[in-house]
């Protein structure tokens, strides 16, 4: 946003002030907009690297999202009384009246950085002009990263660094004619409030071409920069329409943005599970060849001396000989039991991969359709969005996954070493029921039992829990142990989800699933 788009928002604004603060709403963690009686919300977005302000009727709504958020809503009260900018610079003043009541609230000051890169909302003590105490600062500057000046809260405001340009609002006949020898895009370097979007427009509002010299032209080229002055909107480009516009932009590219990335990370997922549907099918392959050589083992059985490192066997077609490769640890039988359970280890990955291959598929070319209608969608349609995915977005558990048992008590399963520590440690009671699968890596279980008793089918659906999060997944008569939370302690010096316990008692379940 540039000087004189700013200055003519202000001059909007001058007019219907003083007004009444009718408070804060907060639409993003970096968006502030004020409610102001007759004027509607100013709304102050001071994101880098577009900050933008403008006047919008728009019902906006949101709670404060940060400490400086909240410091703001709290601190800055009272009718907005006026508004000042620093010349044509991308700074202005907001003075607030302050106001009085159980707490009262003496007047302040908001200033604005609109300054790209370093755009920055800071509220000051009351005073005059753009010096005085910072209070609180949404960014803080230190020297490291500003060597001309510091942001810090409690510290000396310095605004940016002063310089001389000539102000377009009063530019006279005289100083245009001086500047005529000047080509028509370095006009900005001397007049103040014009930067790239603007200097454009006045090169096309005057008809000239950047590099042209206006010379005896110059009349052209004032009368164009006073409609400038008048209307600083900016007809082409990416800012259409002015300030406001260029904060839909701007909110549309960050909607865009946030939604893109979890298509595209289930785009990646989805071509990974494609891809293991692939590697499947050649495993297929093997596995026919596997079944083939142990077929051979098991009908030559009775030839292949034992300790054989291979053997070579005559194909069942009469094709020729096959040289099958053996485990001379193993009997030719045990070498084809091998082999058949290697192969039905992959045919039965093949079979699963195969069953969801069409609705991979077509998740894919969902997904797909979906990135292409963002690349497109105005931003009422990606609020929609947005919103729509938030709503039917399901709640997270803050530790574990939770269940109920048959008999109504609550369960929760740590999803990794961390939340298993945090559910046995800090969330379970001493006399909750603790599970997990014996001699297997896997989720801390935790009944929320209060102290009571568990009858067995409790005992049970705890058990085919903490059986079916563990490496023995899918295994039969799985053993469990199962005590209580006062019986379960870390070691010292070990990590996060290692335990000792004792008093368990052990129940064998089958590692999968029990029904809800």
């Amino acid at each position: 946003m540039e000087g004189l788009m700013l200055a003519r928002v202000l001059r909007d604004l001058g007019p219907r002030l003083p007004a009444r603060n009718l408070g804060w709403v907060f639409p993003d963690e970096t968006t502030a907009a004020l409610l102001l009686d007759g004027v509607g919300n100013l709304v102050l977005s001071y994101r880098p690297p577009q900050p933008v302000v403008f006047a919008s009727r728009e019902r906006l709504r949101g709670e404060a999202r940060s400490p400086f958020q909240r410091f703001l809503s709290n601190r800055v009260r009272g009718d907005l009384l006026r508004a000042e900018q620093l010349k044509l610079d991308r700074v202005f003043a907001l003075h607030f009246a302050g106001e009085t009541g159980f707490v009262d609230q003496p007047p302040a000051r908001l200033v604005f950085e609109v300054t790209g890169r370093n755009a920055n909302l800071l509220v000051l003590e009351a005073g005059e002009g753009f010096s005085g105490r910072i209070l609180q600062a949404a960014r803080e500057i230190t020297g490291s990263r500003n060597r001309f000046r510091t942001v810090r809260t409690g510290g000396t405001y310095t605004p940016p660094p002063p310089y001389e340009k000539l102000d377009p609002r009063t530019l006279t006949g005289g100083d245009a004619r001086s500047l005529a020898d000047l080509p028509l895009g370095k006009w900005r370097e001397r007049l103040d409030g014009l930067g790239p979007l603007l200097s454009a427009e006045l090169v096309r509002r005057s008809g000239l071409a950047a590099s042209d010299v206006p010379g005896e032209r110059w009349p052209q080229v004032l009368s164009a920069l006073q409609s400038l002055v008048a209307d600083p909107s900016v007809s082409e480009g990416v800012m259409h329409g002015g300030a406001r516009e260029a904060a839909r932009t701007e909110k549309a590219a960050g909607l865009r943005k946030a939604l893109r990335e979890p298509l595209e990370k289930r785009l990646t997922l989805l071509q990974n599970q494609l891809a293991d549907v692939t590697r499947a099918e050649e495993g297929v392959e093997v596995a026919a060849r596997d079944r083939a050589e142990a077929d051979l083992l098991m009908a030559y059985a009775q030839t292949a001396e034992p300790g054989l490192a291979s053997i070579t066997l005559p194909a069942f077609d009469g094709s020729g000989e096959v040289e099958v490769s053996l485990d001379p640890q193993l009997s030719a039988v045990q070498n084809a039991e091998k082999r058949y359970a290697r192969a039905r280890r992959r045919e039965d990955v093949y079979e699963r991969l195969a069953e969801r291959e069409p609705a991979l598929r077509e998740e894919w070319r969902g997904a797909q359709g979906r990135l292409a209608e963002l690349d497109a969608a105005e931003l009422e349609a990606l609020e929609a969005l947005a919103a729509t995915l938030q709503a039917e977005r399901p709640e997270k558990s803050p530790y574990g996954m939770r269940f109920t048992t048959p008999g109504g008590f609550e369960v929760i399963v740590g999803r990794n070493n961390k939340e298993n520590a945090t559910l046995t440690h800090r969330l379970g009671r001493s006399m909750d029921h603790w599970f997990h699968a014996q001699g297997y890596p896997g989720s801390h279980v935790l009944v929320r039992s209060g102290g009571k008793d568990l009858d067995l089918p409790d005992i049970l659906y705890a058990a085919r829990l903490a059986a079916a999060h563990s490496k023995a997944r899918g295994s039969s008569g799985v053993p469990v142990d199962y005590t209580r939370i006062k019986h379960v302690w870390r070691p010292r010096g070990a990590s996060a989800g290692q335990v000792h316990y004792t008093d368990q008692k052990t129940v064998f379940v089958d590692g999968t699933l029990p029904e809800s």
